[in-house]
C-alpha cells in the first residue's frame, strides 16, 4: 500500500511555498503607469502590465495627445521616424514590450537604437507599474519623467 501522507505533504509544502512566493513578488491584476504631464510635442506616454500567477504576462507601451489620439496610429510620426532613425513607435514598443516579460523587470532591457528617449522613459513607467503591482495598488501612478532626452521627431497630429 502507498503511503499518502508524504505525498500531501510535499503538495502542501509546495503550495505553501507558491503563496509565499507570490506574496512577497507581484500581485495579479492590471497595473498601469503614466507620465505626469504631456511632453514638448504633446504627447502623454504610460505603460500597461498584467500580472498573472506573480509573473507579467502582457505589456502595453505607448502614448496619447491631449484629444486620445494614440501615438502608434500616427503614420505619419512612423514614417519620419523610421525614414530618419530606423525604428517607430509600434517596432520599439513591442520590443521594449518583449524585453520586460522576458525579464520580468528593467534590469537588463537594452536600449534600441533610435528609441533613446523612449527607452529611458518606458524604464521609467514600467518600473513604477511594477511597484504599483507589488503594492496591489491598481491606481494608475503618475510618473515625473526625468531626465529624458530631447525628441527630435514632431508630427502635425499633435
Amino acid at each position: 500500500m502507498i503511503k499518502k501522507w508524504p505525498l500531501i505533504g510535499m503538495f502542501a509544502a509546495f503550495f505553501l511555498f507558491s503563496c509565499v512566493q507570490n506574496s512577497a513578488g507581484l500581485k495579479d491584476g492590471y497595473y498601469t503607469a503614466e507620465a505626469a504631464e504631456f511632453d514638448d510635442h504633446g504627447w502623454k506616454e504610460y505603460v500597461t502590465i498584467y500580472v498573472s500567477s506573480g509573473k507579467i504576462l502582457t505589456v502595453e507601451y505607448n502614448a496619447f495627445n491631449i484629444s486620445g489620439f494614440i501615438k502608434s496610429w500616427d503614420m505619419d510620426y512612423m514614417r519620419i521616424m523610421n525614414r530618419e532613425d530606423g525604428i517607430y513607435p509600434n517596432a520599439y514598443a513591442r520590443l521594449y514590450a518583449g524585453q520586460l516579460i522576458s525579464q520580468q523587470g528593467v534590469e537588463g532591457i537594452d536600449s534600441i537604437t533610435g528609441a533613446t528617449n523612449s527607452y529611458k522613459v518606458f524604464k521609467q513607467l514600467a518600473g513604477a507599474a511594477i511597484e504599483n503591482a507589488r503594492l496591489g495598488n491598481s491606481a494608475i501612478g503618475f510618473v515625473t519623467i526625468a531626465e529624458a532626452a530631447e525628441d527630435v521627431h514632431q508630427t502635425g497630429t499633435n
